[in-house]
């Protein structure tokens, strides 16, 4: 465990309760390690840390439109447009069309967080058949053999844990079903409809990435041909309409709260709908902060998203490491009054403890006025 220099202290003009009852006329901002569960300090200022007239230099904020990226012919996992990466987390953006996808996959890297964005099908691997629909996650573990058929056109954001697996967070005082309770996540079946599949005794063939390079195995016969299975190990699902979040009438919890999933060296956080802070002096948007330890990547799903201007569904931010973000201008006219009783936003965010690199086909669809839109002032 670290052991950081420990502080409490109060200097000048300040509230004591982190986000809520600001001093009048001030604009708090948060300092923090470890992507806020680490110690943390809240400075109040008189004007928004945002408030700049010019941005230059590389720590400029990033936003990309996804659902301009090209369609795709080919219903091929691998084939899909290699948006943002590092060390320890692959981020894609995967589009196919309706049909049968003709051959297997499996990732040899690391295992696989698939989102669907769009669209619906049939997921048969391994361990049986399942039913996958808009606002599923689907977690695939590393080895797993797997494809899909399409009833629609499908758009996936698929993240890769990187040489390591998906876990859980640990929920604390609120205990393991809060959230989601792990009854909630559902499992492939061996069904009707995964033995009818096993009638197709043709050749197959499974495309295998490990290292980023893909190999070809063909077999004489379906390898998804297992009639039964036991264990605690297994491809699951759960979608967001099933996510219950943690909520404060009384304070804006951070984002860390929202964890749903666990990879190394980043987290999987999900936004859905909840009722605003009801408490008059708490803060009704993000808090300005920095986010000194971890890049913020985060995919824009559906709804209104009411902290940014300018954003629709399928639309991607990324704040980089020590970059000062918080509501835009006209969100921040809402911090402690909203219009309306609740968010109806649904967002799916990846806080990445190392620097993501933007790849060739982000920079494609990228809205470079995007660090413009912070500007005080700016609509």
């Amino acid at each position: 465990m670290k052991r950081y220099i420990p502080h409490a202290h109060v200097q000048g003009i300040a509230s004591r309760q982190a986000h809520a009852d600001l001093p009048p006329g001030t604009y708090e901002r948060e300092i923090s390690k470890e992507g806020f569960f680490g110690p943390a300090a809240h400075l109040y200022h008189r004007h928004p840390p945002t408030g700049w007239v010019s941005f230059e230099g590389p720590l400029r904020p990033h936003a990309f439109d996804f659902a301009k990226v090209p369609q795709q012919a080919v219903p091929d996992p691998w084939a899909a447009c290699g948006m943002l990466t590092n060390a320890s987390v692959r981020i894609r953006f995967w589009q196919a069309a309706a049909g049968v996808m003709p051959y297997l996959a499996r990732n040899a890297d690391g295992d696989d967080l698939l989102f669907i964005h769009k669209g619906s099908g049939e997921l048969y691997c391994d361990f049986g058949h399942l039913t996958f629909a808009t606002g599923d996650y689907i977690v695939l573990p590393r080895g797993t053999l797997w494809r899909v058929e399409c009833r629609e056109p499908i758009a996936v954001l698929a993240i890769e844990a990187t040489n390591a697996s998906y876990t859980l967070p640990e929920k604390g005082l609120v205990g393991a079903h809060a959230i989601f309770d792990p009854a909630m996540l559902d499992v492939p079946q061996i069904d009707e409809a995964f033995r009818a599949q096993q009638s197709d005794e043709g050749e197959w063939q499974v495309k295998v990435k490990r290292r980023g390079a893909l190999s070809t195995i063909t077999y004489p016969f379906n390898p998804l041909d297992a009639v039964g299975w036991h264990g605690d190990l297994t491809v699951a699902r759960i979608n967001v309409k099933d996510i219950r979040p943690l909520m404060s009438h009384r304070y804006h919890l951070p984002p860390s709260a929202h964890t749903t999933f666990v990879g190394n060296r980043f987290v999987v956080c999900t936004f859905v709908p909840r009722p605003f802070e009801s408490d008059p002096g708490a803060l009704k948007v993000p808090f300005f902060h920095n986010n000194d330890d971890y890049d913020e990547f985060l995919f824009y799903h559906a709804g209104s998203f009411f902290s940014r201007d300018n954003i629709h569904p399928g639309m991607v931010t990324l704040h980089p490491a020590g970059f000062t973000h918080g509501p835009h201008p006209k969100a921040l006219r809402n911090m402690l009054t909203q219009a309306k009783p609740a968010t109806d936003e649904v967002a799916v965010m990846v806080d990445a403890r190392d620097a993501l690199e933007i790849q060739e086909a982000a920079r494609a669809v990228e809205w470079t006025e995007y660090v413009n839109s912070w500007r005080g002032g700016a609509s």
